[in-house]
């Protein structure tokens, strides 16, 4: 390896880089263990360049929420997956042991480039038994083997690998080194091809299906066994030709550049992504900030007619109340706007209220524990609500409406609940939606609603359909 100056950086040297992991790996207090390095790098995007991060595992994640922080990851290094009770503590703990134990090459790298566990829950806690095949894990936690990250105009690269002895690092320095020079020489954009998804809508009546289950809800809101449900519909496609998630990204990045695109690719046939306008929640130094978004219009109707509909401001208010009231049982002071504000993204308006509070000491996975569901996906009074969510829905919800994010080495983190999403296991692309029914809701008003949703999504993704 040569130790000549590259373009890769002006500030930083191949020789430099490797004295310093030397000088680190020389004064560590453990025997061995992950050891981590991070090299700067201008001018990339982690949407554009994901496909270029090659590792023998399969695992992909992608966090893009230009201009804000973008990130992609491949590999893991390390990784948890379970099912069964207590899975936001132990989600915690593996994050906190995992991100504790690791050796920092580079201790100088600004908070974009730290060290991420990345997340992604399904929606229902999973029973320790045996799971359809093809279903989500109640959590799953990697921390990924190459991590690209990008804030405005800075960049970073980070690789984690085992060492064990002092060529283990001059190993993992050389491979970092490669890779940066490959992705700056690089600059290739996985698909050349059309982002457009061909397919045929899967037979299945959902429209009935959802008819037959929304008269039941209405019949447990208007008793008051509840006081919100919110039911969900699946459309399933079938694919002619094998779907791209990164092209479809990057038009929802001009589409839904309000909103935070996400990517969790298992593998090659099982690809969980979407545009999520609603952030469950994001801690930063200390400072918490939650969203409530629930009220929903099309982007053509009359903004005003959303702010004024009583039932939507009543439906709103009751998420707005119960992320409140869970944060306050925590001895946290919540502090929200009076009024709730509109929020547009792509074709859609929703009522948005963000929530913030100082939250010193605080797990964020504990608190996303206290948080999921909120009323906007789930219900109220929880419990029961799941309970009915379990009975009337005739799909296994995985992803759809689960937290989905990261958290890093400062304890940092940011979770958004997966809504307007696509879950593609080989040839078949299942799109989920939902709408809330509170006391007064309207059936044929409620079915446009998740109708115009899957819509959405289907013009989202230039969806061609062969007929049903």
């Amino acid at each position: 390896m040569s130790a000549a100056p590259s373009e890769i950086t002006a500030a930083v040297r191949f020789s430099d880089l490797l004295e310093q992991a030397l000088h680190v790996w020389e004064r560590r207090e453990m025997d061995d263990g992950v050891f981590a390095l991070a090299l700067p790098l201008k001018g990339l995007d982690p949407l554009l360049q994901l496909a270029d991060l090659d590792d023998a595992d399969p695992f992909r994640f992608l966090w893009d929420g230009a201009p804000g922080l973008s990130l992609a990851a491949a590999g893991r290094c390390h990784h948890l997956e379970l099912s069964g009770p207590r899975r936001f503590e132990l989600a915690q703990r593996f994050s906190d042991i995992t991100l504790g134990r690791i050796l920092e090459g580079t201790p100088d790298a600004p908070a974009q480039a730290r060290s991420r566990i990345l997340l992604a829950f399904s929606f229902f806690e999973q029973s320790g038994e045996i799971q359809p095949r093809g279903s989500m894990p109640s959590v799953q936690a990697v921390l990924p083997r190459w991590q690209l990250s990008r804030h405005g105009r800075h960049g970073w690269l980070r690789l984690h690998g085992i060492a064990q002895q002092t060529g283990d690092v001059r190993s993992l320095t050389e491979s970092l080194w490669l890779m940066a020079e490959r992705l700056q020489s690089w600059r290739s954009w996985p698909g050349q091809g059309s982002a457009t998804v061909s397919g045929r809508i899967i037979p299945g009546d959902w429209e009935r299906r959802y008819t037959t289950a929304l008269e039941r809800g209405l019949e447990l809101v208007n008793g008051g066994e509840l006081h919100k449900l919110v039911l969900a519909v699946r459309q399933s496609v079938s694919l002619t030709s094998p779907l791209d998630p990164l092209l479809l990204l990057k038009r929802l990045r001009h589409q839904q550049s309000g909103s935070c695109r996400f990517l969790w690719q298992r593998n090659k046939q099982d690809s969980f992504f979407g545009a999520s306008p609603e952030r469950l929640l994001s801690l930063r130094n200390g400072q918490l900030r939650c969203d409530a978004l629930a009220g929903t219009a099309g982007r053509n109707d009359h903004a005003t007619s959303l702010l004024n509909s009583e039932k939507d401001r009543r439906e709103h208010e009751l998420v707005v109340q119960a992320i409140t009231g869970h944060l306050s049982a925590r001895g946290l002071q919540p502090r929200r706007p009076r009024s709730p504000q509109l929020a547009r993204h792509g074709q859609l308006i929703h009522l948005h209220t963000p929530i913030t509070t100082p939250a010193p000491g605080q797990s964020p996975l504990a608190l996303a524990g206290v948080l999921h569901p909120t009323p906007a996906v789930a219900g109220l009074p929880r419990r029961e609500a799941m309970n009915w969510l379990r009975s009337l829905e005739p799909f296994e919800r995985d992803g759809y409406a689960a937290p989905i994010g990261w958290i890093d080495s400062a304890g940092d983190a940011e979770l958004r609940v997966a809504i307007r999403c696509g879950h593609a296991r080989g040839n078949q692309l299942d799109l989920t939606a939902g709408a809330g029914l509170v006391r007064g809701s309207v059936a044929e008003r409620e079915l446009q609603e998740v109708g115009l949703k899957l819509t959405v999504m289907a013009d989202q993704l230039d969806l061609i359909s062969g007929g049903r």
